[in-house]
């Protein structure tokens, strides 16, 4: 279909329904919100009306503006400034919230998805809606450099919970991620030197056969092992990407005249089940680590059974010298991580980071007018990552994959990789 066109009717300010507290205006950034690359978590939540909601866009606007006051309230850092990549001034200037009207049918794109860089014009924190359509989009945009994915679900949960009028439901968050991850002196580390230009986001859909047939060449691999467990849908689809994706960079057309790579797959991973006691998913901030394995520089089953098997004992072995690190030696970590970027930015190292929000209860975000038909994210511009969410089934996965123009130019026409997926944007 067209590229989409949006035309903003409608914009202001939300700020908290209630002024934060004095005690409270001083919120301090945690050693992982500090090292978190400046971008946000995207989330597009896309509902088919009924004959008589489709005719009061205006009362869900209103709704959603006055809810989303009332949850700014209780997560009150959002809706401040940060200073310096070390607190935040939560002095209650609030968030944009846009009505925009789309000039074409959303209900189109929502059955042919076009590429998510067109998704982007949805973007921050919107309302796009076309009453012909009787389709109503809603895009938030929340800062990565204050909240995990983990965070951003639960406060849009607050979110909704309010607009139903349902605030008895509602579990106030704990803002204590700086006593487990005390900050540091971070001059000299520039959280966005992550971000690069140039960057290609693509969607891809592995249905649940086609996983199910991933699974079954995995597993063939993995029966010299005892008692090996079965891999996740997770698993499955990040160790083949990751396979794929070094068949397409290791090639003489991207790599003539470059210097030898040390190539790297990371699986970034919810810190907070992990604690003993458990923290409570209501713990605000970051709280992810992304354990890093390096693999053998092959492209067969061998090297997908033997990420699934690594990045699962880095997992479990790994958390408690993490953890450590960050609180004992967080400075010594830190330092370490700016020699890593260099490497990264001169491209010495060579990183593809999957995340995944699957299992996360997306479909199930209702502001009163019933469930997404679809949820989305957009385009990130985060070179070799690739993000997983669910599909409206919930046996398949939607892989949103960041590359190098370059590299996304061979990755989307890999034979074997388009075996197993629908290109589809």
């Amino acid at each position: 279909m067209n590229n989409i066109e949006v035309e903003i009717i409608y914009s202001k300010i939300i700020k908290p329904s209630s002024p934060t507290p004095n005690h409270l205006r001083h919120y301090q950034l945690s050693l992982i919100d500090q090292q978190t690359p400046r971008i946000h978590n995207p989330f597009l939540f896309y509902y088919a009306l009924n004959g008589d909601q489709a005719k009061s866009i205006s009362e869900i606007s209103h709704k959603l503006s006055n809810s989303l006051s009332q949850a700014l309230s209780l997560y009150y850092p959002l809706a401040g400034r940060e200073i310096d990549d070390q607190f935040v001034d939560c002095n209650d200037e609030g968030i944009p919230f846009l009505e925009t009207r789309v000039k074409s049918q959303l209900s189109d794109f929502v059955k042919n998805p076009v590429d998510p860089e067109e998704l982007n014009k949805l973007l921050p924190f919107t309302l796009d809606e076309r009453a012909e359509s009787a389709l109503v989009a809603i895009g938030i945009c929340i800062s990565h450099h204050m909240a995990d994915a983990l965070s951003s679900i639960i406060f849009i949960k607050t979110w909704m919970e309010i607009a139903r009028g349902e605030e008895n439901n509602i579990v106030r968050p704990d803002f204590i991620s700086v006593e487990f991850f005390p900050p540091k002196n971070v001059d000299g580390y520039d959280p966005t030197r992550f971000i690069s230009k140039n960057i290609t986001t693509k969607r891809f859909v592995f249905d649940a056969f086609a996983i199910e047939a991933l699974r079954e060449k995995y597993e063939q691999n993995n029966k010299t092992l005892e008692n090996p467990r079965r891999p996740s849908r997770v698993d499955v689809v990040s160790a083949f990407i990751w396979t794929r994706f070094m068949a397409t960079i290791i090639n003489p057309k991207l790599s003539l005249g470059q210097p030898e790579k040390f190539y790297t797959v990371g699986q970034a991973v919810n810190l907070r089940p992990k604690f003993d006691p458990p923290l409570p998913e209501h713990s605000f901030g970051n709280y992810y680590w992304v354990p890093v394995v390096a693999p053998p520089l092959s492209s067969g089953e061998e090297s997908c059974s033997w990420v699934i098997k690594k990045i699962k004992e880095e997992i479990r072995n790994g958390f408690k010298d993490y953890v450590e690190k960050l609180q004992k030696h967080g400075q010594e970590h830190l330092d370490t991580l700016k020699k890593g970027h260099e490497r990264f930015i001169r491209e010495e190292v060579v990183c593809l980071v999957c995340t995944s929000l699957c299992r996360f209860p997306l479909y199930e975000t209702d502001f009163g007018f019933g469930k997404p038909i679809w949820v989305s994210s957009a385009a990130r511009p985060l070179k070799n990552t690739a993000g997983f969410m669910d599909t409206k089934e919930g046996d398949g996965i939607e892989a949103y994959i960041s590359l190098k123009d370059e590299e996304m130019a061979l990755f989307e026409v890999d034979e074997e990789f388009l075996a197993y997926v629908s290109p589809i944007g």
